[in-house]
Formats: structure tokens, sequence, C-alpha cells
């Protein structure tokens, strides 16, 4: 399972970066908001010359001529983007037509298998389960990503499961679990999936005990 990071934050995303485990970075348009009085174009540029893998910028219009115009503008700025389209009417439509023409879509805001089904047809190269928002309503996220994982390797559907929405290193180790494609994250629970207090209890007793060598 490949982890990407869910941020619009430059630092975050270099932090990340130096680990060499980030293969990809999502946005949204809540995330670009959070980093205040940013140029969104400019942003997204700037994240593309960190990460090498693919970088999501998602679409802003709501009906499918808008969301085609926006994706064909989005997907030249950079040889690693990804169009970000919402799984809505509009969105297949805008789907269908630019996957035809090469560009890459991450379908967003996904909620059920019957949509991914639609957009895998449509040409969606990535869909994006929302997990922790359907933990939020009640509902099992991680058991949507694992009946997605399922149905498209029954069918041979070639579209990459993207976990998104996770909240807690817990998420991710069960995405894993359940065949998510990908994880992408909040730069805290990258750093949280990486701490573990025996780690540390352990790396302070090595180093004390080395200390009580040299001085012997």
């Amino acid at each position: 399972m490949q982890i990407w990071l869910d941020t619009a934050n430059i630092e975050e995303i270099r932090e990340a970066s130096k680990l060499g485990v980030v293969k990809g970075v999502t946005t949204n348009p809540s995330l670009v908001a959070k980093e205040g009085d940013v140029d969104f174009r400019s942003r997204v540029l700037e994240i593309c010359d960190i990460i090498d893998g693919p970088v999501c910028a998602e679409v802003l219009s709501l009906e499918a001529e808008g969301m085609i115009a926006e994706g064909r503008d989005i997907s030249r700025w950079a040889p690693n983007i990804v169009v970000k389209i919402p799984t809505t009417a509009a969105g297949l439509e805008a789907i269908s037509v630019l996957s035809q023409e090469g560009i890459k879509i991450n379908q967003t805001l996904c909620f059920s298998v019957n949509q991914v089904l639609l957009g895998a047809s449509a040409g969606s190269t990535y869909v994006s389960p929302f997990v922790g928002r359907l933990d939020d309503v009640g509902h099992d996220g991680i058991q949507l990503v694992a009946d997605m994982v399922e149905v498209f390797s029954k069918h041979n559907i070639k579209s990459l499961v993207i976990a998104a929405s996770l909240r807690h290193p817990l998420h991710c180790v069960a995405a894993a679990k359940a065949g998510a494609h990908i994880a992408t994250i909040p730069y805290k629970v990258l750093m949280q999936m990486l701490k573990h207090p025996l780690t540390d209890i352990g790396l302070t007793r090595f180093v004390e005990d080395w200390h009580r060598l040299v001085k012997v």
C-alpha cells in the first residue's frame, strides 16, 4: 500500500518527503483554504516541485462543462497532476470525457460501491472512499474499502482504491488489511505511524549502555 500525504501545507510536504515514503499528495479546497491567502495554482506547482509522484488537484465547477474545462487546464500544470472530480452525474460526464483524453482522474467523495463502479466504468484512474466521514455517521468506512477492492479484483477493474479521510494510525493498518492500494493521510498521522514508545525506550537504553561501555 502506497502512502500519500493529504495536505496543502508546504512545510509538512517538505518534511514528509525527506522520509522517502511519501509517493503522492492529495489536496482539496478545504485543505488549501486552511493555508490562508494562497494562490491555488501556485501552491499545487510548489507541491509538484517537491513530490515526483501523483499530485491531486480538484476542480471547483459543479457543471460538467466547467469541470471539463478546469480539468483540461489543471492537467497541463505539471506532468504528474491528477485531476480530482466529485462523484456526481456531472462528475461522471467530465470523467468520461477527460479520461478519453488521457487525463488521470481521482474520483473523490465516494461513499458506496455503486458510485465507484460507475466511476471506474467512466474512466477513473483512482477512486477515493472517505473512511473517516463514513465512520462519523455510523457506517463502516474500512469495510467499504474492502468491498471496493474485492469487487475491483473480481472483475479485473484497473482503477486503484485510495483510502481517504483516514484519522489515525489504526485506520492505516485497517486500510492495508482491507487491500487499499493507497492510503492518503495527514502529516500528523504519518508521524504517529512512525512513533512507538518501545522504540524510544529501546533507543535510550542502547545509548545508555554504549556510554557505559565507553567509560569502561
